[in-house]
């Protein structure tokens, strides 16, 4: 009897890791790191494209000589697509954020498929690329949308550090918690839109981002988009 309960705690226990867990292996593989070996990082978006904080944050980019991966939401890019060709035309990684935002760990297989092929299909039309990274909205998953993800060509992504921008805490403060918690193979979670309100203000990211770029900078750290 006790050995039952036992597996049951753990069984649930387990499961709760699996959802909950940006990183977790539960329910398949996530890269939550680059690989070892380079003094790089990487700058991911969510959420996007936006129509006032994107471009901005694409001229910092330009004008830094950065690539970034923006985790591109299905529904925003059929609403800005030129937006979505930019970041496409001027070099940065595409990945598939879903169509809707919302949370796939408690929706069907066939909910999690048709939210994933959506968006897809939204960045194809807006940029003619197919993206090969997924992320989950927040992270959240379970059993299956690591592999419908893996069965569009897509590898699941999680992030190191995630400094909690959408709260907007102001400028300085995004700036000062990505400087102190990036380490080499860091993957750093922005955001460049609101996966919950279509004109959301990110400007404080935007802003933020130069600051960000030049710190790392001065760490010596390098730029690298996702391996895929």
């Amino acid at each position: 009897m006790i050995g039952a309960v036992a597996a049951a705690l753990a069984a649930v226990g387990l499961a709760a890791h699996g959802t909950w867990h940006r990183n977790s292996w539960v329910f398949g593989p996530v890269l939550n790191n680059l690989p070892a070996g380079a003094n790089v990082v990487s700058i991911t978006f969510d959420d996007g494209p936006n129509p006032r904080a994107t471009p901005v944050i694409l001229d910092v980019l330009k004008a830094q000589d950065v690539k970034a991966t923006f985790f591109v939401l299905g529904r925003h890019a059929d609403r800005w697509p030129a937006l979505v060709k930019r970041m496409a035309d001027e070099g940065h990684q595409i990945g598939n954020h879903g169509y809707f935002h919302r949370k796939l760990h408690r929706q069907t297989p066939a909910y999690v498929r048709d939210d994933l092929t959506r968006g897809v299909e939204a960045i194809e039309r807006a940029c003619g690329v197919r993206p090969r990274v997924f992320r989950a909205p927040h992270g959240f998953r379970n059993p299956w949308v690591t592999p419908i993800a893996r069965s569009l060509g897509e590898r699941t992504i999680g992030w190191s550090l995630g400094v909690w921008d959408s709260a907007r805490p102001g400028a300085d403060e995004i700036v000062r918690r990505s400087l102190t918690g990036m380490r080499a193979g860091s993957i750093l979670l922005l955001h460049d839109g609101d996966g919950y309100d279509e004109d959301g203000d990110r400007m404080q990211t935007a802003a933020a981002l130069p600051g960000i770029i030049e710190g790392l900078r001065a760490k010596g750290f390098g730029f690298a988009t996702l391996p895929i």
